[in-house]
């Protein structure tokens, strides 16, 4: 099986602009490219496209718009977990010889589509995330006796983490009381205890070991994949404080990497609302049941920016196509030592979790140098 690296990437800011989704996936292609000029266009075997968005034949749009040729053209939606499920795809293309070079392009609107399940009509009109997030929060904290004091850790530390980060959304710091103060939403969240949608986009270019060691001069390694799906609706998952699929996944990754959890030095967790960062970190094995946020609470005091380094999807935003896409090329980037004020010292490995509606389906990627 062949070895899969990362040869390039592109990222755009996060923001609430309102343009045309052809037009958000081109600038982060466009930015891969110009940051990475050895790359020839020629040379790239297929696109993926990662959204949510209802528009039709965007990869072979994309493809044309960025004068590419492939091969291969589709693309992939997965809800908020598309992005990751998109690099598993390049990664079994470039891993099986079908191809050498896969472009991996995830974008989305401020509006998109995809921040409600429609087919999960048991809920009722309980279809859009803050429902089950809410199901979480008050699982969550009756379990372990968590307080909403706690909980809001997360957003102070993540809005932090992302005052570092060029491309978040938000460039704003707060205070516990002020997450605590902020718009109530649902009994147990408030709207800092929430990611937001917007409109991002975030390109990333898979090789071949030979293509990689050729064009890239810091390589990193994709080295363990892990994922799983539990079910579609959050009404099957077997626990409302923990995320089974991500125990799962996690632990596939982690072996398929031939690493363990403390061999991670830096991850990407999917933070889209507060009380999932401790169940995630509690999930992988960062942390024991009910420690998370202990860990977390650490993690601020000492500004150690180890978990969700660029802010979280709390702090940058959540663009849902490109959110797994954004959270790989800052694992690549901490492990490049090109993060900047968020670089944590000397990484080897790195690790992304990325979910999908209530945690039913999860996928974990393991990095290294």
């Amino acid at each position: 099986m062949n070895k899969v690296g990362i040869i390039g990437y592109g990222i755009t800011p996060f923001s609430k602009d309102d343009q045309k989704i052809e037009t958000v996936m081109l600038n982060s292609t466009k930015e891969l490219f110009k940051t990475n000029p050895q790359i020839d266009r020629k040379d790239i075997d297929a696109v993926l496209v990662s959204t949510n968005n209802n528009s039709k034949y965007l990869s072979p749009v994309l493809s044309e718009m960025a004068g590419i040729q492939p091969n291969i053209s589709h693309t992939i939606e997965s809800l908020c977990n598309s992005g990751t499920n998109s690099i598993v795809s390049a990664y079994s293309y470039i891993a099986s010889g079908l191809a050498d070079i896969v472009l991996i392009s995830g974008a989305e609107r401020y509006d998109s589509p995809g921040q409600i399940l429609e087919w999960d009509n048991s809920r009722g009109e309980y279809k859009h995330p803050i429902f089950w997030a809410s199901i979480f929060a008050k699982s969550y904290k009756r379990e372990y006796s968590i307080s909403d004091e706690e909980l809001a850790v997360v957003s102070v530390k993540n809005h932090k983490h992302a005052k570092e980060n060029p491309n978040a959304m938000s460039n704003k710091t707060y205070s516990i009381e002020e997450v605590l103060n902020s718009k109530k939403l649902t009994d147990d969240l408030k709207l800092l205890d929430c990611s937001r949608p917007c409109t991002g986009s975030a390109s990333i270019i898979l090789g071949s070991e030979d293509k990689v060691k050729q064009l890239s001069e810091n390589p990193v390694w994709i080295a363990g994949i892990g994922q799983k799906t539990i079910s579609a609706g959050f009404t099957k998952n077997i626990s409302f404080s923990s995320m089974e699929s991500t125990k799962l996944a996690g632990q596939s990754a982690l072996k398929m990497a031939d690493k363990k959890i403390e061999n991670i030095d830096v991850a990407e967790v999917h933070d889209a609302f507060s009380v999932c960062e401790p169940m995630a970190l509690e999930s992988l094995g960062f942390a024991m049941d009910g420690k998370g946020t202990n860990m977390v609470k650490e993690l601020h005091e000492t500004n150690n920016f180890k978990i969700n380094p660029r802010g979280g999807l709390i702090g940058s935003g959540h663009p849902l196509g490109a959110t797994g896409i954004a959270q790989t090329i800052e694992i690549t980037q901490q492990l490049q030592t090109k993060a900047g004020n968020r670089q944590i010292e000397n990484p080897q490995v790195g690790l992304i979790h990325n979910m999908s509606a209530a945690a039913t389906s999860s996928t974990v990627l393991v990095l290294e140098k």
